[in-house]
């Protein structure tokens, strides 16, 4: 027998040996038939990988390399069983597959068995909790928390809501709002302590722009004293800002009347007073047990004497709030001179300014050339009277009616006696001496004249009698001249009630009164104070009175006084 090469093969039903002879045989038998004969091989048996590698090899020669001989395989027959039929049982899938190793440096992942590589991969699951779903972990998706996280002592955030699928037109019929992204918002801080909404901020804007240029001829915000020196004390201090911006929602309130602005007016008004009850019970008594008070405390209390203005308050509320700033006047002075300038000359006007619309009066301290205690510089003063010493004349034709009204009351005869008339010649003769600190041509230099001739019109309806004359009706004629040539719109309005007031209740002639219903109109378009309307009835009640020849319609005091009234003419 010629030499041989075998191969060996094994295929999935069992063994075989493959042989091959180089002697041709007739035919080829089966194994039954002649157990011991070698049959022809045919050649097209091998695959096409035995005829590459036969190709490699002849490649290679020529080479120095030595070629071991190929020999023939010889196949028995005997070896070769039948593969199982279609109907037969597969092979079991826990028989272990041999899987022919490959040749070379092992692998460091070793390949996947094919029962592996046969699965087919599965989708995600989306009902897994939360938490799972967002470290990418398998969850056991057990409700309410799963039990994955539990054992990893993790905080479930549990299962998102199932949501049935809803076209969009059920969407729409429902009301559904349209999907939009979502968006996080913050509200952000109070940058100062009380302006806590956007209502807040726009009644600290209007104190700035309009409500302070009201209360002072300081127009701009630069030389106005609140916005200068009040708005930057408050804010420091809390209270001081809620009385800051209620002073400017009750401001707000009279010119455009709404319950927003009311409401606003009490909630800060409010806070306010409470603020300053507690500040006030913390504070010593200085020297004497008389209470001495921070800067900031006397700028509420002077704010708050100025909101019973704004907010037209006939009540009288305005007094227990102006005989704390006396008490305050008289026993302390504050460390800031700037400060102490604004406090005394807002004081003294609305103090002596009182006394022309209230019974309730009392002597205010003058020294014997009609000026005030103290000194103000008339071109930084914020207000008209105090600073040129015309409120010196006016506190004391106060105290002059009290005199006469009490003598009239005990019916006494003559009601002018000898002092009451050195007291008024006196007045009439500083009056005329009177030189205006202003600068002529100016609305300052106006208003201050519009000062003088009031201050004189007063002393005429307090002397004499209640009757048309013709020296009170040129005095009122002038009046009305210098009030039409003031500005009509502008920061100067702010201190025209007063004058307005006195001469109105000097007019006697029908022409003098429309003129003066025009004057009146104006002020409250312009500066929206509430006590304006409460002056104009006042003065309307003592036309009445002109008409009817009552002698009485130069006691405005007691009219008011009948009315329930308290309020400031100012």
């Amino acid at each position: 027998m010629n030499s041989s090469t075998s191969f060996g093969y094994s295929p999935p039903g069992g063994r075989a040996r493959l042989s091959t002879s180089s002697s041709p045989q007739p035919s080829m038998s089966s194994a039954s038939d002649s157990p011991n004969t070698t049959p022809i091989f045919d050649s097209n048996i091998f695959s096409n990988s035995d005829t590459r590698s036969e190709s490699q090899y002849e490649s290679r020669l020529g080479s120095s390399e030595v070629i071991p001989k190929v020999e023939e395989a010889e196949l028995e027959l005997a070896d070769v069983k039948e593969e199982p039929l279609d109907d037969e049982s597969p092979i079991s899938p826990t028989e272990p597959v041999r899987i022919r190793r490959a040749r070379g440096r092992p692998r460091i992942h070793p390949p996947r068995s094919p029962t592996t590589l046969t699965k087919q991969a599965k989708a995600r699951s989306k009902t897994g909790c939360t938490t799972c779903r967002k470290r990418k972990k398998k969850c056991d998706e057990t409700k309410p928390f799963c039990l994955s996280c539990q054992k990893n002592n993790i905080h479930c955030e549990g299962y998102k809501p199932v949501e049935i699928w809803k076209s969009g037109r059920e969407r729409a019929a429902e009301g559904w709002p349209r999907k939009r992204s979502s968006e996080v918002r913050f509200d952000l801080p109070p940058l100062m302590e009380g302006v806590e909404s956007d209502l807040d901020r726009n009644l600290l804007q209007h104190f700035v722009s309009r409500a302070s240029a009201v209360l002072s001829l300081h127009g701009d915000r630069v030389t106005n004293p609140f916005t200068r020196i009040l708005l930057p004390m408050a804010l420091q201090h809390q209270g001081l800002m809620h009385s800051v911006l209620c002073l400017s929602a009750s401001h707000m309130y009279s010119v455009t009347p709404s319950q927003e602005y009311e409401d606003r007016q009490a909630f800060h008004r409010g806070k306010a007073l409470t603020l300053l009850k507690h500040d006030l019970e913390r504070q010593k008594a200085g020297e004497g047990g008389v209470m001495v008070y921070e800067d900031s405390n006397v700028a509420q209390i002077l704010l708050h004497l100025l909101h019973s203005i704004c907010d037209g308050n006939t009540s009288g509320e305005y007094r227990m709030h102006m005989i704390a700033a006396k008490q305050i006047a008289m026993n302390q002075k504050s460390s800031n001179p700037e400060f102490q300038s604004l406090f005394d000359e807002f004081f003294y006007y609305h103090w002596i300014a009182s006394q022309i619309t209230s019974m309730d009066g009392t002597d205010v301290p003058m020294m014997e050339n009609f000026n005030l205690p103290f000194k103000i510089n008339p071109e930084t003063a914020g207000l008209i009277g105090v600073s040129d010493g015309l409120f010196g004349f006016i506190s004391k034709i106060s105290n002059l009616r009290r005199r006469l009204r009490a003598r009239i009351d005990e019916k006494l005869e003559p009601n002018m006696d000898y002092e009451a008339l050195l007291a008024a010649h006196a007045i009439d003769t500083g009056l005329r001496g009177w030189v205006c600190p202003q600068e002529r041509g100016t609305p300052r230099y106006t208003i201050s004249m519009l000062y003088r001739q009031a201050t004189w019109v007063y002393l005429y309806r307090t002397t004499k009698d209640s009757k048309p004359h013709p020296y009170i009706k040129s005095a009122v004629d002038d009046g009305i001249r210098y009030i039409n040539e003031l500005p009509a719109e502008g920061w100067i309005q702010s201190n025209v009630l007063l004058p307005l007031f006195l001469i109105g209740c000097a007019a006697f002639e029908e022409e003098q009164r429309i003129q003066i219903n025009r004057a009146f109109t104006g002020l409250i378009a312009c500066t929206g104070l509430g006590n304006i309307g409460f002056a104009k009835e006042v003065v309307d009640d003592i036309w009445k009175l002109m008409d009817a020849g009552d002698g009485e319609s130069w006691d405005w005091e007691k009219i008011i006084n009948a009315k329930g009234w308290d309020f400031l003419a100012t």
